[in-house]
């Protein structure tokens, strides 16, 4: 049954959306007038470090994350932390090889970058893709976190969707990236907030952290080091280092959402501090919702809620949880819905402002002769316009019932590919037009096989693994003959009984490396159709792939050379002068003259 939300709940609620419509309002009112589509899409890259790493870590902690991650860890375990070492590298990997690239190029949507470096057709290819990927994915970050609250706390299904959507896209129009960014800031804080208050009632009602600790250990929540590098397992180190690597890349290295955040910064230098501080947002952000996950386990290591059916989807186990522990608090029940979406504005924020630019950019620009200022009105419209699609979308998402996690996997799918794509394009001088379009559609078509198949065919539980939920200290009739009703009917019906050979091999696949398999196809195939159609004899504009001038180390390589030759110079000329010359010294010097030269 669903519990009535408080007034203050509600006001809480309210006073988190008309803060992010405020800010909106501000820069749309305010002396900074955006008069150009490049003011408005990119906040004439005039923004600084700071804010774009709380934007950057902002969008990547959707709702789903404030919902799903602790129930992930709740059913799983705490193995999912290990996405931190993703982490690293993924920002390694994108500060030193993407971010170089784009920042250079000065470009508004990626995309743009794949018809310098291939031709306008891939160039389309790679926007409708994305199109699609975050139409689709936007409606239902909407939608998810609407329906597992409303069937929770009973706020408003539609009211809460319409809400959301309308704000969004009304600071979104307003006030540019802007306002996207600042308001980013804002609401990471609301998120943080809100796992701060489940963590820290938790911890108290609890008796402390030593307890929660306890709890999860003798119910094999702790289970970090798993080394089996069987890839058919769901999640293991190899699959979560590796896979996780591979999926946040194709996020923060080429998804235009991201890379439009880093290319407005006023310069690299910030740019790149900007992905480096994002890191330790995420490792925060990582670390309070796998916590939360290990105190949902404390709560109810004795009654699991959904086996015991007080709640329909394990989603709703996160605001169950809330209601349980602070509904005696005016008011902070409503700081975690706000929290949660706070999560949704920030993701569908950054979505829409990602879909007109890109549109612009990609779509409208090359084919229209428009004025700045008619493009800057463009902007405008098209981010009103997308706003609507993703509100009509989660109405979509409402339909699609037990399809819903399915369409999430697959909109997943599209970014190892385009991943590929780009690295193709980034590492490698031979790659030409034809490589590319034949490794990106070999790889979206392996990718989405894989995918779709696993749907179809879900692993067996030996991959997966669920741990232990017990309902032996429920207060509640009938729970002993439920488990004893499930466990007669599978042994009736055995749905892995009936199952091609792919299903136990190809399709249980770990989900984590759809990615991967995508990506490395995408670069093999297009390697081996280039090279055997002239791409040796490439002619690559200047600027388009990697260089070592472009690598931090070898700057820092080249500053650490030059003082230490400086250093020597200036000791050999003391010692010449003071009659205190010694061999090596000379040949040191010619050794360091030596370097500079290679």
């Amino acid at each position: 049954a669903s519990k009535p939300t408080f007034v203050w709940d509600y006001v809480v609620f309210t006073l988190m959306l008309v803060i992010s419509a405020g800010i909106g309002v501000y820069y749309a009112f305010s002396g900074r007038g955006q008069s150009s589509s490049a003011d408005f899409l990119v906040g004439g890259r005039s923004m600084t470090a700071v804010p774009v790493a709380l934007s950057l870590s902002a969008s990547f902690m959707s709702a789903i994350t404030v919902l799903g991650t602790p129930v992930e860890v709740y059913q799983y375990g705490a193995v999912f932390i290990l996405i931190c070492f993703a982490y690293v590298l993924m920002v390694a990997v994108s500060s030193e090889i993407f971010l170089p690239i784009f920042y250079r190029l000065g470009i508004t949507s990626t995309y743009e970058y794949l018809e310098m470096r291939y031709s306008k057709v891939i160039r389309l290819f790679g926007t409708v893709l994305f199109i699609i990927q975050t139409v689709l994915y936007t409606g239902l970050v909407i939608y998810a976190p609407a329906l597992a609250l409303n069937q929770v706390t009973g706020v408003d299904l539609w009211g809460a969707v319409m809400s959301t959507g309308v704000v969004c896209t009304l600071y979104c129009t307003l006030g540019g990236l802007k306002a996207v960014v600042w308001t980013d800031v804002f609401q990471v804080g609301i998120m943080f907030a809100g796992l701060l208050a489940v963590i820290i009632q938790s911890v108290l009602l609890q008796g402390g952290i030593s307890t929660i600790i306890s709890d999860s250990a003798q119910g094999g929540r702790l289970n970090i080091w798993d080394f089996d590098p069987n890839p058919l397992r769901r999640h293991t180190f190899w699959s979560i280092t590796v896979g996780g690597t591979f999926l946040w890349t194709s996020v923060y290295g080429i998804n235009q959402a991201q890379v439009q955040r880093y290319i407005s910064c006023k310069s690299m230098f910030h740019a790149k501090m900007a992905l480096y501080i994002n890191l330790v947002c995420l490792w925060a952000i990582s670390i309070c919702s796998v916590f939360c996950g290990l105190c949902l386990y404390s709560f109810y290591k004795n009654c699991d809620p959904w086996t015991a059916r007080k709640v329909s989807a394990l989603d709703q186990l996160m605001p169950y949880l809330v209601l349980d522990i602070l509904s005696e608090y005016p008011g902070v029940p409503g700081l975690f819905v706000a929290a949660a979406y706070s999560g949704t504005l920030s993701t569908v924020s950054s979505s829409v402002n990602a879909l007109a630019a890109v549109t612009i950019a990609d779509l409208i620009r090359p084919y229209l002769s428009l004025s700045e200022k008619q493009l800057s009105w463009a902007s405008k419209g098209m981010s009103l316009f997308y706003g609507a699609v993703c509100i009509g979308m989660a109405g979509v998402a409402s339909l699609m019932g037990g399809m819903l996690q399915a369409a999430i996997s697959i909109v997943g799918v599209v970014g190892g590919p385009l991943l590929g794509l780009f690295s193709l394009g980034i590492l490698f001088p031979c790659a030409n037009a034809k490589g590319g379009l034949a490794g990106l559609i070999s790889g979206l078509a392996l990718s989405l096989w894989v995918c779709i198949g696993a749907q179809i065919y879900p692993p067996r539980p030996e991959n997966s693994r669920p741990l232990a939920l017990v309902t032996h200290s429920c207060n509640f009739s009938g729970s002993a003959n439920w488990t004893a009703n499930t466990e007669e009917n599978l042994e009736r019906w055995d749905p892995f009984l009936l199952r091609p050979f792919l299903a136990d091999n190809w399709y249980s696949l770990s989900y984590l490396y759809f990615g991967p398999l995508g990506t490395v196809t995408v670069i093999t195939v297009g390697l081996v159709v280039s090279i055997l159609s002239g791409g040796r004899q490439t002619k690559v504009q200047s600027g388009l792939t990697i260089s070592k001038e472009d690598l931090t180390f070898y700057k820092a390589y080249n500053i650490l050379k030059a003082k230490v030759s400086i250093f020597l110079n200036a000791r050999i000329y003391t010692n010449i002068h003071s009659h205190h010359f010694y061999p090596f010294q000379l040949l040191a010097l010619k050794g360091f003259r030596w370097c500079r030269k290679v």
